[in-house]
């Protein structure tokens, strides 16, 4: 048989594979019917409101009074590169998220590992350590608010050991470190748990042959535990910088909405909030720079993937 005359009949063979009886067309319609009520909600509520913020960052948007859209192309994007409080923000959520992020991590690492360990009163422990994830992030908030005021608890305890004290919220320079104190404290037990589980799952041999090779507690933590958990940290490591980016609620339960003081508690996420609510005429250029944020969270996420050994990119 010739060579034209094989492909001829490998390409019949294709299309003889690909036909479709009625039964299997009944099938699947049958399935897609079943699939109807998610895919209307995924598009309802998560495909459609993307779309129109890609579609309502290329527009100067007036939502009060008579609502009208006007096409301005890339102007609201170009204006971010103008917006000096557009910079303070990105400034101080990537402080926000260097900081937290691996702090976080290696917070619930060593609490995944201590419980890990056979500790007396381990149970007790695990319920305790996780109850901050359980609290209302709102309610978080002005309970560390109270704790931060100038006679708060947190105060009392820096004098008690003749420590200096801080005006930890209406002082620019730690304002946004008492944030991040909380945020750290309230969200590394949720990660330990998931710490807790993938070390369920690390053989016992690989601990017994780092015995007889003569290795201690801490050569076999380094050496054993933490190779490991690679694949569960880089998943730690995405989930928080998300997380992190994202950061609202308690950057405005702290400034009141302002991100004050001194712009040092604003946040890209309450920026966005900021235009958008609380302006005239920027709602347009609010979901501009809520695109950028997600194509900088995309980012990040994708380099964090790439760096990582057990992540490959295709």
């Amino acid at each position: 048989m010739s060579q034209p005359e094989t492909k001829a009949s490998n390409t019949s063979k294709k299309q003889k594979k690909r036909t479709y009886t009625k039964r299997d067309l009944r099938e699947a319609g049958q399935g897609y019917l079943f699939l109807s009520p998610m895919i209307f909600t995924l598009g309802l509520f998560i495909i459609a409101p993307i779309l129109y913020a890609v579609f309502l960052a290329f527009h100067k948007v007036e939502l009060l009074g008579q609502t009208s859209f006007t096409f301005i192309g890339f102007d609201n994007f170009v204006r971010i590169f103008d917006d000096f409080r557009a910079g303070i923000a990105l400034k101080n959520t990537a402080f926000y998220v260097l900081i937290v992020v691996p702090t976080q991590t290696a917070l619930a690492l060593f609490l995944a590992a201590t419980l890990n360990a056979g500790m007396k009163g381990q149970k007790f422990f695990r319920i305790v350590y996780f109850l901050p994830t359980l609290t209302s992030s709102a309610v978080l908030t002005l309970i560390f608010m109270w704790m931060y005021n100038q006679n708060g608890l947190i105060n009392h305890i820096l004098a008690f050991f003749n420590l200096p004290t801080y005006n930890w919220i209406g002082d620019p320079s730690v304002a946004l470190i008492a944030i991040m104190i909380m945020n750290i404290w309230a969200t590394a037990p949720f990660f330990m748990v998931i710490y807790l589980a993938a070390l369920q799952d690390i053989p016992d041999s690989l601990y017994e042959a780092a015995d007889l090779d003569g290795a201690n507690a801490i050569q076999k933590f380094f050496h054993v535990t933490v190779p490991m958990l690679r694949p569960v940290t880089s998943f730690v490591i995405i989930m928080g910088i998300i997380g992190t980016f994202q950061l609202f609620d308690q950057s405005y339960i702290f400034s009141g909405g302002s991100g004050g003081p001194d712009n040092s508690t604003l946040t890209v996420v309450l920026l966005i909030y900021q235009y958008a609510f609380s302006s005239m005429g920027t709602m347009g250029y609010a979901a501009a720079i809520a695109f950028m944020l997600a194509l900088i969270i995309l980012v990040a996420t994708l380099l964090q993937r790439k760096f990582s050994k057990d992540e490959k990119i295709y």
